[in-house]
């Protein structure tokens, strides 16, 4: 098997394509051999020796002009689909030789702003650059996590910050603001203000689930003993919240529109207001040479309207 494959792949060229496709349009050998300015013992040869290669026939020869026959129809469809990848494959080695990273990767904290993101994304896309971008939805310590094993380029949203590698950069993003809200119909939301942990005890908590792929990971103003139900992202949990499945901290961008509807109650808290600081961070390259998507990432980070749009813009509806 690896012989033949070997013998299709030399018989099996861009050239021998053209030459399969310059039969059909010139519709015979003579016809194409004149137009490709070669011998038509020659355009014959090369044409037979795809067939043997293959095994099947490419052109019905039963009358005087060359027809291509069921697989030669096919082999010429995806034969010109492959000649137009190579053109893409080599337009982009090109355009990545130019210091644009093939593929970039973004771990997203789920309270970042989803609206925010498509529109940064969108406005890289128009850039016209030959980079492919991957978003990932964190949570928690699994934020930070993707960036410092090596599964994303680019880390939005990271809430702690141990000590880092030497490798890997970070600055601050700014702080989201977290209230306490419940649906109108959840006990809590006509409770006597502020809440305490007691009264919160018999309630379940909806919580995000911290993505991390190793360790226990974090929870983040839970109780001890507390029925939780765990959510995989921000807005599963929002879901669940206006459903009435139980009460958290939401970002108040996420929040206030829903309590200037009345679908959820904002309630005040025993506890401290919830101001929780976050920060983005990326791998630095040991020669201060940054590809080109990561460049314009941070760039886009830079802006104070940009880090702020991220942490309190709401979803577009």
């Amino acid at each position: 098997m690896p012989i033949l494959n070997h013998q299709v792949r030399n018989a099996l060229t861009p050239e021998s394509i053209g030459l399969i496709d310059a039969v059909h349009r010139t519709g015979s050998m003579a016809a194409a051999a004149r137009e490709l300015g070669v011998v038509p013992s020659a355009l014959t040869y090369r044409i037979r020796q795809v067939e043997d290669a293959l095994d099947v026939l490419l052109f019905d020869r039963s009358s005087r002009q060359a027809k291509l026959t069921e697989a030669g129809k096919e082999l010429l469809r995806e034969g010109n689909r492959l000649l137009l990848e190579l053109d893409a494959i080599t337009n982009r080695v090109k355009r990545v030789a130019t210091g644009w990273e093939p593929q970039f990767t973004l771990a997203i904290d789920s309270v970042i702003s989803h609206t925010t993101m498509m529109e940064l994304c969108e406005a890289f896309f128009a850039l016209g650059a030959p980079t492919r971008l991957r978003i990932r939805e964190e949570a928690l310590s699994g934020t930070l996590a993707a960036l410092t094993s090596g599964q994303a380029d680019l880390a939005i949203g990271v809430a702690l910050e141990p000590a880092l590698p030497k490798s890997v950069h970070s600055k601050p993003l700014g702080a989201i603001h977290f209230i306490y809200a419940v649906a109108p119909h959840h006990p809590l939301a006509l409770a006597t203000e502020p809440i305490t942990d007691a009264m919160l005890m018999p309630h379940r908590a909806v919580a995000v689930a911290d993505s991390v792929q190793r360790g226990r990971g974090l929870t983040v103003g839970l109780l001890g003993g507390q029925d939780i139900f765990t959510v995989p992202g921000m807005q599963e949990k929002l879901d669940a919240q206006l459903r009435g499945l139980g009460g958290g901290f939401l970002p108040e961008y996420l929040a206030r529109p829903h309590i200037s509807t009345g679908r959820l109650v904002e309630k005040q808290m025993q506890r401290p207001a919830r101001l929780i600081p976050l920060r983005y961070a990326w791998h630095a390259a040991s020669n201060g040479s940054e590809g080109r998507a990561l460049q314009w990432w941070l760039k886009q980070l830079d802006n104070p309207m940009t880090r702020k749009a991220l942490l309190e813009r709401e979803r577009s509806i």
